[in-house]
């Protein structure tokens, strides 16, 4: 559970305070220095406007309507006609954690100072974050930027739907219910609202977090199954890990020993054979490798969260630049890279699941379960595993190498950034599924292992958590619930939180 409650917006902003305000409904203010910056930047907004000067969305139209000049006495229709035109992604709605995502990037980045928005807009986009009223945003439709933040700001405007307390209400009345009047938008402020990499940055922060959380709980539940399955700690010596030199490696080896620190399974496995098999004895070369990309592109989010994609951007000088910065390249590679890393951490994890329930490389009754034939015991799960293994290859297909034109080729490369941050949301909780699998069997095996041979200090820790939420099986049972419980001791943090109490920090 995020313990942050309020999040200040000033220039900084980490995952967790992301996740404080999208996932755990954490509170947002802004700080004076953000409202200076704001109206700065809004000062050189109005002085361009004063001035009759052509500025690109601004004083012209959009896209490849970039030649036609708007009279001013049509500004405010030009930046209403953008966002009720551009608001066109379909399908099924985004959840409100992603939505709530995106708003807060989107006032991250008109803080930066640079984009022209009124100091009232983002005032009205934090009231509506602090208040509950989230946009109805669906989730198809987008390359990298416009369609579904439009959806957002026709909200503000009073156009479209928004939820309020989990009720869908026409955009006017989810504001009514909060003491909320619609927004005029001004010069600039309607292409601000739709424009940059808002979205894809909101979207990469969310898959990134549960990624970075997945790496550490991967490294958890294969302890869990390295001590069940009679893995030997002497292929995780220091040594051998000093002469390959990679640091995430090293640090995942480090991770599984102290897990098992105390292990007398462990202690006993040592010389009773030569090696094991690569999904035990290459835990921290295939951990490691996953966590180095996961970390490269945890740097590149780190860095975009605390951007501005906007185009055209206004500086204190007076100048204003057009530019290219909405471009989602950083996160969709980013993205695309972590997909991949997903799907590494879980192959090795259902080989690791398949040793568990093949009696002839277990030792133990086939399944994990007595009386096999009787009882299928865990022969299905592998095969969910399996079925989602295939998912997770297929969201590994990077959707960055492709291009589709748009806005008659004046657009005539796109990023396809948002498809590549929604696969690997997608990916991250697949990948929790199928850990969440590995890490039931690890649990059933206990049964037939002698209760009173001491597992390791974190191993221990883990299984005690494990026994105080699932139960046991000694016969077939109804098994759906428990294997979500495990996927939310996962997802939520906790099964991590539980193995750091007891031996200390996982390392990435």
């Amino acid at each position: 559970m995020n313990k942050i409650t309020k999040v200040t917006l000033d220039r900084e902003l980490s995952l967790e305070q992301l996740m404080a305000v999208a996932r755990f409904g954490a509170k947002v203010e802004l700080s004076e220095a953000y409202i200076e910056r704001v109206s700065r930047a809004r000062k050189v907004v109005e002085d361009k406007v004063a001035k009759d000067e052509v500025v690109y969305g601004t004083t012209t139209g959009f896209g490849s309507l970039v030649n036609r000049v708007i009279p001013s006495e049509e500004a405010a229709k030009l930046q209403r006609n953008i966002v009720i035109t551009h608001a066109v992604s379909l399908g099924e709605p985004l959840e409100e954690e992603a939505v709530r995502a995106i708003m807060l990037i989107a006032l991250e980045s008109y803080g930066v100072g640079v984009s022209g928005v009124r100091p009232k807009v983002c005032q009205f986009y934090r009231d509506m974050l602090n208040l509950g009223v989230t946009p109805f945003v669906p989730s198809h439709g987008s390359v990298g930027y416009l369609t579904l933040e439009a959806h957002i700001a026709c909200t503000a405007i009073g156009e479209g739907r928004a939820y309020y307390k989990g009720t869908l209400l026409p955009a006017k009345d989810a504001l009514s219910k909060v003491g909320l009047e619609p927004l005029e938008f001004s010069y600039k402020e309607g292409l601000s609202l739709t424009n940059g990499n808002i979205s894809v940055t909101a979207l990469s922060g969310l898959a990134m977090y549960d990624l970075l959380n997945c790496a550490k709980a991967a490294d958890c539940v294969s302890a869990v199954s390295f001590e069940a399955l009679h893995g030997l700690t002497t292929a995780y010596d220091e040594r051998i890990m000093k002469v390959r030199g990679q640091k995430e490696q090293e640090a995942t080896a480090e991770n599984i020993l102290n897990l098992v620190e105390g292990s007398e399974i462990c202690k006993a496995s040592i010389g009773t054979h030569v090696q094991d098999a690569l999904s035990l004895r290459c835990i921290p070369q295939a951990h490691g490798a996953a966590k180095k990309i996961l970390k490269d592109a945890a740097t590149t989010i780190r860095t975009e969260l605390m951007g501005c994609g906007d185009n055209p951007i206004f500086m204190e000088d007076g100048t204003a630049l057009s530019n290219g910065n909405p471009d989602g390249g950083f996160e969709g590679l980013a993205m695309d890279s972590c997909c991949m890393a997903a799907a590494y951490l879980a192959k090795i994890s259902e080989r690791r699941n398949n040793r568990f329930i093949d009696e002839t490389l277990s030792g133990y009754p086939a399944y994990l379960v007595k009386k096999p034939g009787l009882n299928s015991g865990l022969m299905i799960p592998q095969y969910s595993q399996a079925g989602m293994l295939n998912e997770m290859r297929m969201l590994a297909v990077p959707a960055t190498i492709d291009d589709v034109p748009t806005s008659a080729n004046q657009e005539d490369y796109v990023s396809m950034a948002y498809n590549a941050c929604q696969k690997a949301r997608k990916a991250s909780e697949l990948l929790e599924y199928i850990l969440a699998v590995e890490l039931f069997s690890g649990f059933q095996a206990q049964q037939f292992i002698d209760m009173n041979v001491k597992r390791g200090k974190g191993t221990a820790a883990v299984l005690d958590l494990l026994g105080k939420t699932i139960q046991i099986m000694n016969e077939d049972y109804y098994l759906h619930p428990d294997l979500e419980k495990l996927r939310d001791l996962i997802h939520s943090g906790e099964l991590v939180r539980c193995a750091e109490e007891a031996i200390g920090e996982i390392k990435m």
